[in-house]
């Protein structure tokens, strides 16, 4: 079982961050199904798969430049009501770690930067974090670095540009002389992400940073950037070729530090396209501390279209060496290369199968390569599994067993030079060998990107909920949170009446029951009907019958007899797939009404709402027009009253992010209010007409009646994306699901 759990893991759960490709094989039977053979899983649509993305814009439009930050500055003017958040966990998963960073004065004491959970510090050499950055601020985070003397180094906004996933941008570079205790803003506002940051041994003061740039808007902060004051003020001293280029690494020779290199990368994402690659793409050096700089061309691919992301490796022990990975534009491998003389010229090395397919189809997911400060032949580089050589490049061995897949930070300890840290999409390993086996997991690491959570009244120790690259998670039968089923978790469901009798589902609806907690999983995803499937395909209960479910592809589906079989109910509910398969074409939400079964509401990812009110037998469209429509709320004593949720960034014109109906869609009204201008991802209705939503920047309450008058839920939640929220009314308790800083539960007023 643990093999084919890693098998599952390397061949499917890595798909999260990236892309499921068009006509992927058939996957190997997934942990826990017991049904080998049966098990055909769904394909995504033929286009990119840009579902986390597309939700996240206007129709036609892309992230506009600062919006993620101005809708933070909105969130913290409202002020807060109610008692505090507290975290459920998992403590023991970890998540996506995009820098890390080792205390030159204190042993033992490790950084670690999460990719949208903020930065972690350790004081037990990696087997314990606690958070080091203010919950208020953006969580996004790009890189960390320390100066000689303590001096922290931020880099906030992911660099890393993902497929069907989101990563978040940030606002510029911070700086903090307690060890992460306070931070104060040190520049680059504009720089969208940060890929590195290099201090100069000899001066704290003296930095050096990889300006990435937005992956969304041109302009902006981009190129290697430098300060001698230590973020006071800052001289551009590598420019870029186009308003899409950025730098994304920036290394120095350990041997020279004024001779330095760096990592210049075109990259471009747009809701039907991405574009990682470019005739801006290339490795840079300086001779003279980064004061003037030249593109290394001899025997590295020459500038075009076809470049895409690059990584390099600078050797501590034997000056000049450098090695260097290219991937093509379209994401493939294209040549591992090595230089002994600082990139003066550049030698193409073989390429076996290990070192190719760590790369897999997407290489613009990691650009790394990590050189032994104590032996320049010992190398590692990300990819999906790690790939380790001890000859310089000629020979390369896959280890995608030890550790979790998607590698992404690695650094060496000096005090013990054997000692490696490794970050990758599971959290952060330590290895005692030098990075060659022997890893161990950090045991706390309360960072988990979370895409949904589920919870019983029949138990309330009970929660599960589907996360980014780390399967889906319950807190039962086993280590308390557990993974159960692998690949992208999604929709999950506790039986409100049978704590045993649970659902989970990976990304384009593959959906699976279980009666016995998830020990055993049945595949039920071939016994409904559909021709699309949303990366997040959502399957509810009936509030008044939990035997009864829904399964929304692109027409609905019904089941009477817990999820064994299922009926379609609907005709296609959306305007089909768009051009180049935008929009999908896909049912968002289902949301049957407590008071009346007969009534139906469901959402589609192109904007419209419809309601049956007799079981499907026919339909309308209630609105049409919208954007993605995240969540439909019903009101517990009225069928035709409902809440309805929609998503987007926007630039220009404000829209509504909250709309309701008291009289079954014939008219609308605008509850956005006073919400901060972000995407709403779920709406639930809680006691005397409140109502409660999550939103790309916390969650949310106030008065369904109440013209759009809203307020902070709670205090203690970070700034963090919310990307759902489960009641139970009984208990007034609710729990969020946060995409990068696990889950968390409030009693409600």
């Amino acid at each position: 079982m643990r093999a084919r759990r890693r098998w599952f893991a390397v061949f499917v759960l890595t798909l999260s961050a990236v892309l499921v490709a068009p006509g992927a094989p058939a996957l190997a039977d997934p942990p826990g199904t017991g049904q080998p053979g049966e098990y055909r899983p769904v394909r995504g649509p033929s286009a990119p798969a840009e579902h986390r993305f597309l939700q996240k814009t206007m129709p036609g439009q892309t992230l506009p430049r600062h919006a993620y930050a101005q809708a933070a500055d909105q969130a913290r003017t409202l002020p807060a009501i109610g008692g505090r958040w507290t975290p459920s966990g998992p403590a023991n998963i970890g998540g996506r770690i995009v820098g890390l960073a080792l205390d030159p004065q204190l042993p033992d004491t490790l950084y670690a930067a999460a990719a949208s959970g903020g930065l972690w510090r350790s004081t037990d050499a990696g087997r314990t974090f606690a958070p080091a950055w203010p919950d208020d601020m953006t969580q996004a985070m790009g890189a960390v670095a320390a100066a000689p003397d303590g001096t922290l180094y931020v880099g906030t906004g992911e660099a890393n540009p993902g497929g069907g996933s989101v990563t978040y941008e940030g606002t510029g570079l911070y700086r903090s002389t307690d060890r992460g205790r306070s931070w104060q803003y040190a520049g680059l506002r504009d720089s969208g992400a940060i890929g590195a940051i290099l201090v100069d041994p000899a001066d704290p003061r003296r930095i050096t940073v990889a300006a990435t740039g937005s992956l969304y808007s041109p302009g902006g902060d981009r190129g290697v950037y430098q300060s001698t004051d230590g973020g006071r003020s800052w001289r551009r001293s590598l420019d870029v070729a186009n308003e899409f280029t950025g730098a994304v690494d920036v290394q120095a020779d350990p041997a020279d530090p004024r001779r330095m290199y760096a990592v210049l990368w075109d990259h471009r994402r747009t809701p039907a396209k991405r574009t990682y690659g470019g005739v801006g793409s290339g490795v840079f050096r300086s001779l003279d501390g980064g004061a003037s700089w030249q593109r290394l061309a001899d025997g590295l691919p020459a500038a075009g279209a076809e470049v895409g992301r690059i990584g390099i490796g600078v050797s501590a022990t034997e000056p000049g060496r450098l090695y260097a990975i290219v991937n093509h534009t379209e994401g493939p491998f294209a040549g591992f290369y090595t230089s002994p003389d600082a990139g003066n010229s550049w030698t193409r090395l073989p390429e076996p199968p290990e070192l190719k397919d760590s790369q897999a189809s997407y290489g613009w997911w990691f650009g790394k390569v990590w050189v032994d400060p104590g032996d320049s032949r010992h190398l590692h580089v990300a990819g999906v599994p790690l790939v380790t050589s001890k000859d310089g490049g000629r020979t390369w061995t896959a280890d995608a067993v030890s550790t979790h897949v998607d590698h992404h930070a690695m650094i060496w300890d000096p005090r013990h030079p054997s000692r490696v840290y490794l970050g990758n999409d599971g959290g952060v390993y330590r290895s005692d060998a030098g990075g060659d086996g022997g890893w161990v997991k950090a045991e706390h690491e309360p960072y988990t990107q979370f895409y949904s959570a589920a919870i019983t009244p029949q138990d309330p120790s009970r929660i599960s909920g589907g996360t980014q690259d780390n399967g889906s998670l319950r807190s039962w039968n086993g280590q308390r949170f557990n993974e159960y089923l692998g690949g992208d978790g999604e929709e999950n469901l506790i039986n409100p009446e049978d704590r045993d009798n649970v659902f989970a589902c990976y990304q384009y609806g593959n959906c699976f029951r279980s009666t016995d907690g998830g020990d055993n999983l049945t595949f039920f995803t071939p016994q409904t009907t559909a021709d699309r499937r949303n990366w997040f395909t959502p399957v509810q209960f009936d509030p008044t019958d939990p035997k009864t479910l829904y399964y929304g592809g692109n027409v609905l589906n019904r089941s009477t007899d817990g999820g064994v079989s299922w009926t379609p109910i609907s005709p296609d509910l959306t305007g089909g797939p768009g051009q180049d398969a935008y929009p999908y074409g896909t049912i968002t939400t289902v949301s049957a009404a407590p008071s009346d079964p007969r009534t139906i509401w469901v959402g589609t990812d192109d904007g419209r709402v419809w309601l049956t009110r007799d079981l499907g037998g026919s339909w309308t469209k209630v609105l049409d027009g919208q954007p993605w429509v995240t969540r439909i709320a019903v009101s517990e004593r009225d069928a035709g009253t409902a809440y309805v949720t929609l998503s987007g960034y926007r630039s220009g014109s404000r829209q509504a992010h909250v709309l309701t109906t008291r009289d079954a869609g014939q008219r609308w009204t605008d509850l956005s209010g006073n919400l901060p201008d972000a995407p709403v991802n779920d709406v639930v209705t809680g006691p005397g007409g409140l109502l409660y939503v999550a939103t790309d920047q916390g969650v949310f309450t106030g008065h369904g009646w109440a013209g759009g008058h809203w307020l902070r839920l709670g205090r203690g939640l970070p700034m963090v994306p919310v990307d759902d929220l489960e009641y139970d009314r009984g208990a007034r308790r609710l729990v969020a699901a946060t995409f990068g800083r696990g889950l968390y539960e409030l009693r409600t007023p």
